[in-house]
């Protein structure tokens, strides 16, 4: 990786190293589109070509927003070989985010990726003066299309060759690549400004960390490409010789892995959740003598030490025997080869990372923010840089420390440049002494293992003047089979108390064996037997709290959490405020309120 400073050297590493005829895949309308390392070349040089053609200069900005595919990565090269800056923008965030994050970045042009997102952006174009034109990827009538402009550079690749050449050999490693705009739970975004060293010295950190993966493997691209460690992964893989594969959909992640025999690809915990509940829900329809084996199995997975010196000969034996049974179908759900997954942008549930370490799939948890490339530290492939509970080891080109309030403090070749337009907010994150300030809670020990245990906004007081962490308090009854999602509340007030979303399938099972009749999920929810079952579930895992954490009281609801209706950030993180206000009037009842 020597010979890559800025991110576009990557293709120009690949075409030297790794010259293939399947750098890039996409199941479209049922089948598999390859693109050969010449062809993506070929295309990243006729977008630079055709921008140059139309005046673009350095540091001019180029707004996508578009699913994962193909051509992302010819816009993406194609514009930072040139000099231009990626503002990559979530397709899922609200009117008045689009509206402030194509207005705030000067934006030149925008590139939608389907028809859906041109109808749904072409009313925010039309307010937005900075934009001179919308083009789309897919093919829309009468919208202008991205490969006009790569249509053009072709016809003037002559003209514009040696431009491009000088272009390239201007462009420092301290030049700004891109800006990401965080999809901070509140208030308007930030736009994040990433150089390319910023980038590219944090691929080279994760190479240390993914040594299990060689050219060749195959990787799937699932996550937004608008998420920093989506779009990094992108990066790295491609730097190893990875191929490249996006799914056809969310919903086929599951067969797309099957289909390409995935190696390895990136998630967040809430995608890692349904995962795993999919395949516990899939054992429970075993027959008895199978169910019993199966959850056998998951019991000896739930004991799982990384370290083997604390592994007896007879757990060794039983995991054998469980991953022979068990486990074995695990991987072949997941397509049979699967090497590594990396988790990011939350915590991670302890008992999730330990099981599928037993079944043999390394889980490696990484943290980091937009602000930092991502990574500050990741869980590496064997003991002892796994441990569970913990984010990983800080490498040692990083420096962190936590400072006296508990929050953790970085520095790194991995900083931004700053917030965009915004020195007062740049300025409160990075100190004089150049010190940037997490926003989260941990511990940091002597063999440089980070372990999080909150964001520094999110715990509350009570009323009594003790302090709540409400993640840790979160992720200790997601454990729970019949807890899908549960937001922990009690600022100012007396005692902690929680809102919960019941894994309805889970519960509907449930309710089946045990002759529980109702009409809907509203109905359920009201049912005493199936509080008094909550509360069971309340018993078994408050005493592994603090006191003043232990859930007092709770209430269950029936919507599900998501994006769409803005109760998640794009990443998954939940928007307390809002989630808060939503139900404000049970709140209101939890504490007795009038």
């Amino acid at each position: 990786m020597a010979n890559i400073t800025r991110t576009f050297d990557i293709l120009t590493n690949s075409e030297e190293n790794f010259n293939t005829d399947v750098a890039l895949s996409v199941k479209r309308n049922g089948k598999w589109d390859n693109f050969s390392t010449k062809e993506y070349r070929k295309n990243v040089d006729a977008f630079s070509y055709g921008l140059l053609a139309m005046g673009y200069k350095k540091g001019d900005k180029i707004a996508t927003v578009s699913n994962n595919r193909p051509e992302w990565n010819f816009i993406d090269f194609g514009m930072s070989q040139i000099g231009c800056v990626h503002v990559g923008i979530y397709p899922t965030i609200s009117e008045k985010e689009y509206l402030h994050i194509l207005s705030h970045s000067d934006a030149r042009i925008l590139i939608v990726s389907s028809k859906e997102l041109y109808d749904k952006l072409l009313p925010i174009y039309k307010k937005t003066s900075n934009l001179e034109e919308i083009y789309t990827i897919d093919e829309v009538e009468g919208v202008k299309n991205w490969q006009e402009i790569a249509d053009l550079g072709t016809s003037k690749a002559k003209e514009f060759k040696d431009s491009l050449m000088a272009r390239r050999d201007e462009i420092k490693p301290s030049d700004l690549l891109t800006i990401f705009y965080t999809s901070g739970t509140t208030g308007l975004s930030k736009g994040v400004m990433l150089s390319h060293n910023n980038v590219v010295s944090n691929i080279k950190l994760a190479h240390k960390v993914v040594t299990y993966l060689k050219p060749n493997d195959r990787a799937l691209s699932f996550l937004p490409l608008s998420h920093v460690l989506e779009r990094v992964g992108n990066y790295l893989w491609q730097s190893i010789g990875l191929t490249l594969y996006y799914a056809e959909s969310i919903e086929t992640i599951g067969e797309n892995m099957r289909e390409i025999k995935v190696n390895v690809f990136i998630t967040v915990p809430r995608v890692f959740e349904k995962v795993y509940d999919k395949i516990i829900n899939k054992g429970r329809e075993l027959s008895f003598v199978k169910k019993m084996i199966f959850f056998w199995a998951v019991q000896v997975g739930d004991k799982y030490d990384p370290n083997p010196a604390n592994r007896s000969a007879y757990y060794n034996f039983k995991l054998a025997i469980a991953n022979k049974l068990i486990f074995s179908k695990w991987r072949e759900a997941l397509g049979g080869e699967l090497k590594g997954v990396i988790s990011g942008g939350a915590a991670l549930q302890p008992r999730l990372a330990r099981i599928f370490w037993a079944a043999k799939i390394i889980v490696q948890e990484g943290y980091g923010l937009t602000e930092t490339s991502p990574l500050i530290s990741a869980t590496k492939p064997k003991y002892p840089g796994v441990r569970f509970g913990s984010v990983g080891y800080v490498p040692d080109e990083l420096e962190v420390k936590i400072a006296e309030d508990g929050e953790i403090l970085e520095k790194g070749e991995n900083l931004m440049l700053g917030y965009y337009k915004d020195p007062e907010r740049t300025k409160e994150a990075i100190d004089e002494d150049g010190w940037f300030h997490t926003g989260d809670i941990g511990t940091f020990d002597e063999h440089r293992m980070l372990t999080i245990t909150d964001r520094k906004k999110e715990i509350f007081k009570l009323s009594g003047g003790k302090y709540v962490a409400p993640q840790q308090v979160e992720n200790q009854f997601k454990e729970s089979q019949f807890i899908e999602q549960i937001i922990v509340i009690g600022e100012n007030e007396k005692f902690t108390s929680a809102l919960i979303v019941p894994d309805f399938e889970f519960l509907h099972n449930w309710c089946t064996i045990h002759k529980v009749k109702y009409r809907d999920n509203d109905d359920l929810i009201k049912k005493q037997r199936i509080i008094d079952r909550y509360q069971v579930e309340m018993d078994k895992y408050n005493p592994e709290l603090d006191q003043v954490a232990q859930v007092k009281v709770f209430r269950l609801v029936t919507d599900n959490w998501t994006p769409d209706n803005g109760m998640l950030s794009p990443t998954q993180k939940l928007k307390r405020k809002v989630v808060i206000g939503n139900y404000a009037d049970i709140i209101d009842g939890i504490y007795e309120k009038s």
